[in-house]
């Protein structure tokens, strides 16, 4: 072990401790920016748990991918928290800070987008607005040559001898998942006979947690914006709380959820 390593170098504290840059004197705005940078860092999180989970899945190795995407929930349970935080700020503490805002948004996140990407929420003509920035374009357009970590774990139920069409495992990577009958009768046939088919029973479930932690997560940003600026427009240009409303009910693995009903 270097002996000349501490506590504030190792974690590069000097850098990540002056990397707050209010633009006006509002006392809130400190408050905002640390609130946002601190998600980035555990979407930064989530993003390095998810990438390797999908790659257990992929090579049928589960056991590891659990642990992973138990701590992405765990993670996501942060992020959820971090607007009872943000929500401490009143509409007029906001309206001292939006002027300088510009059109900066939290929908130009690509950490956001690409944990998006990840679990299957996909939508090539999102990539649009990260264009400024070639590097991260990009490597939204290499997530989108991939399977999703949901289109792994239904190829792996396939793998495993459930009936998945072949049109299924053959569907465009770079589309957002669409419901199929098929795929939710394969997850039918784990949940009920989990003893058969308990890794794929307790991975179904790591996914689920993962849909109802996002959601939660979306829901927490819906009632933090609408308290805070109500149904004005969003900085970057979004409808605001009625684009936040929409997007609650769009489902990543759609037959994870219709299975329960048909259980």
């Amino acid at each position: 072990m270097t002996s000349d390593v501490t506590y504030s170098s190792y974690l590069d504290l000097d850098r990540i401790l002056s990397a707050q840059h209010p633009a006006s004197d509002a006392h809130d705005e400190m408050l905002f920016i640390i609130v946002h940078q601190a998600s980035e860092l555990w979407l930064k999180l989530c993003l390095h748990e998810l990438i390797e989970a999908r790659e257990c899945i992929r090579q049928d190795r589960l056991r590891p991918s659990f642990k992973m995407l138990a701590r992405v929930a765990r993670a996501q349970g942060q992020l959820i928290q971090s607007w009872d935080v943000l929500s401490t700020m009143t509409p007029h503490d906001y309206s001292t800070i939006r002027p300088h805002l510009g059109g900066s948004s939290g929908f130009q996140s690509a950490q956001y987008r690409m944990m998006e990407f990840l679990l299957g929420g996909r939508n090539p003509d999102m990539i649009t607005m990260h264009e400024a920035t070639p590097e991260v374009a990009e490597a939204l357009r290499e997530e989108l040559a991939k399977k999703s970590i949901y289109a792994e774990a239904v190829a792996l139920l396939a793998r495993r001898g459930l009936a998945i069409p072949q049109e299924i495992l053959e569907r465009p990577v770079g589309e957002r998942w669409t419901h199929s009958s098929e795929v939710e009768a394969a997850w039918a046939e784990v949940y009920r006979d989990p003893k058969t088919y308990w890794d794929l029973y307790e991975l179904a479930e790591k996914l689920v947690d993962l849909e109802y932690h996002f959601q939660r997560w979306r829901f927490g940003h819906l009632k933090t914006v609408e308290r805070i600026i109500g149904f004005k427009k969003g900085t970057g240009g979004t409808p605001g709380v009625p684009y936040l409303a929409g997007v609650l009910k769009a489902a990543f693995f759609p037959e994870l959820l219709s299975v329960r009903t048909a259980l």
